[in-house]
């Protein structure tokens, strides 16, 4: 990390703040005084870190920390917000492609992560559209694991920079 002092710093004041209007009992915010809050809080220093001091890497953990911490906030609120991995790896999918949009690193495993995500979002209506070859998908779903795998080893061992 270049400049140290961001991370820390942004914590401390966001823990201060968090905690100053939670002992303020301030009801405004009743509904955050939760530790998805603190999620939101840690991964804003980071993604400040990433941004402002120019670490661009710290921006994958601060996007992962900030959207993580909205969804379990939102995620029993809005009917439409999605409540199972598919948030998760889409998320991630935004991860990489932000720090992408930085460094240059990252783009394939965000198009990868973010394909796996719209999979698991909108696998119900991909065998809706497909209709009569339901089952062969359904049937291909179940080797998904495998493929995961696969491209895991393949990035591992065999593509070589």
């Amino acid at each position: 990390m270049k400049n140290q002092r961001i991370i820390p710093g942004m914590i401390l004041i966001g823990f201060g703040i968090y905690f100053y209007l939670q002992q303020e009992n301030v009801s405004l915010f009743n509904e955050f005084y939760t530790w998805p809050t603190l999620l939101i809080i840690v991964g804003v220093a980071f993604l400040v870190q990433g941004y402002w001091g120019k670490d661009y890497e710290a921006i994958f953990p601060g996007v992962i920390l900030v959207g993580f911490g909205v969804h379990f906030h939102v995620v029993n609120k809005f009917e439409l917000w999605p409540d199972h991995l598919g948030a998760f790896i889409l998320i991630i999918a935004l991860g990489f492609l932000l720090r992408y949009q930085k460094t240059g690193n990252g783009l394939f495993h965000g198009v990868l992560f973010l394909i796996l995500a719209g999979l698991l979002l909108f696998y119900d209506r991909f065998t809706e559209w497909l209709g009569l070859l339901e089952n062969g998908v359904s049937t291909a779903w179940r080797f998904w694991p495998a493929a995961l795998i696969l491209i895991g080893v393949y990035l591992l061992f065999i593509k070589k920079k």
